[in-house]
């Protein structure tokens, strides 16, 4: 059995010991006093801000698992001149699309939704979808609706009259009409060619056609064969060594920076002649033969 001395020596403490048994018996304490005054539970509630958004999560989830289909408004266009952005909305895989561009690049043309299917070998459910809107020229629609009919006999058939030949124009006298007439060119970018030509009073060159936003190598070509400038156009011309700034700015070629550099160059060099304008900072110099054209030195 243990002496009242050895139990007693159970509870003799040195005097650092008797703190730190206060100090635990004092966080015991505060521990215990925390737990019953504090709520814990507003360390993980959400701010009014991310209730918000919860309260909208299943709405967003809702959305997410909704099928978004991507609509392509489509219009009525000739399938010969698709381009590859157009082809890829329409639906046609990147060799459908390089093998029509490849069968243009012979100077040919499908006539009707078949030939487009066996040059481009689309599948019959895309060319089912597209094809209801293949707008072709009219002398290829009444071309395919007299075949189609077979029912002509040599006694009653009549030669399909050919198409009017177009006599070369003068681009500048030419109307909507005459532009329209030009295969690859409709109404938007006749009107194009039209407001440029009111823009620069005239052309001078049928290279401005290259200038013309929307004008295909392959239309340009054709524009070609069918307008000139046959006659000097009259047009009022920019005095280049008297205009100022502003009034060179008025031109369609002339920027402010061109405009600000040639009254520069000029009151240091004095009076500008035609081999001076490549001298000139930032001249459009592969344009000088059109631009000398507007100009009176």
């Amino acid at each position: 059995m243990l002496e009242k001395d050895d139990l007693k020596s159970f509870f003799n403490f040195s005097r650092e010991q008797r703190k730190g048994i206060l100090l635990l018996f004092v966080i015991i304490i505060g521990l215990q006093i925390a737990y019953f005054f504090v709520d814990f539970n507003k360390i993980n509630k959400p701010s009014q801000e991310e209730q918000n958004w919860l309260s909208l999560q299943s709405a967003i989830d809702t959305l997410k698992l909704q099928k978004h289909e991507t609509t392509y408004k489509m219009y009525p266009f000739n399938p010969n001149f698709i381009t590859d952005f157009k082809g890829y909305k329409l639906g046609m895989k990147v060799e459908e699309i390089d093998r029509l561009l490849a069968f243009r690049k012979q100077g040919k043309f499908a006539n009707s939704p078949e030939e487009f299917q066996k040059v481009t070998r689309i599948s019959d459910s895309l060319l089912n979808a597209i094809s209801p809107f293949f707008k072709f020229p009219d002398w290829v629609n009444k071309k395919n609706q007299d075949v189609s009919q077979n029912s002509y006999t040599k006694s009653n058939w009549k030669e399909f009259p050919k198409k009017e030949a177009m006599k070369i124009l003068d681009i500048n006298q030419a109307t909507k009409e005459d532009l329209m007439k030009v295969y690859g060119i409709g109404d938007a970018i006749s009107d194009r060619i039209l407001i440029q030509k009111e823009i620069y009073s005239a052309f001078v060159s049928m290279e401005q056609m290259n200038d013309i936003w929307g004008l295909s190598p392959e239309v340009i070509a054709n524009l070609n064969k069918y307008f000139k400038i046959t006659t000097v156009p009259n047009i009022k011309k920019i005095d280049i060594n008297n205009a100022s700034i502003k009034e060179l700015g008025e031109f369609p070629y002339f920027k402010y920076p061109i405009s600000k550099n040639i009254v520069t160059y000029r009151s240091m060099n004095g009076d500008i002649k035609v081999e001076d304008l490549a001298n000139i900072k930032a001249f459009p110099v592969d344009k000088i033969k059109i631009i000398a054209l507007y100009l009176q030195f």
